[in-house]
């Protein structure tokens, strides 16, 4: 590696989350700060919202049939 030109490696940084838990690992920097961890992360927490998917799909082919009706009704 070419002599300053890169920057301070940290291979002990200490990494802060909002929920307070606390990580270390490699960074340029010696402290970091972060909104979202997997101890708080809804995915890992198993508090994720599951989407009804089904009724997505049956609502958007009602208003695409709805919409396909006007578009006729109006060619008339």
């Amino acid at each position: 590696m070419k002599a300053d030109i890169h920057p301070t490696y940290y291979p002990n940084a200490v990494f802060t989350c909002a929920c307070g838990a606390t990580y270390t690992m490699g960074s340029t920097k010696e402290s970091v700060q972060v909104e979202i961890c997997a101890r708080c992360h809804p995915f890992y927490t198993g508090a994720e919202k599951v989407l009804d998917s089904a009724g997505r799909v049956d609502k958007f082919n009602t208003r695409k049939a709805a919409a396909g009706a006007k578009a006729a009704k109006a060619k008339k």
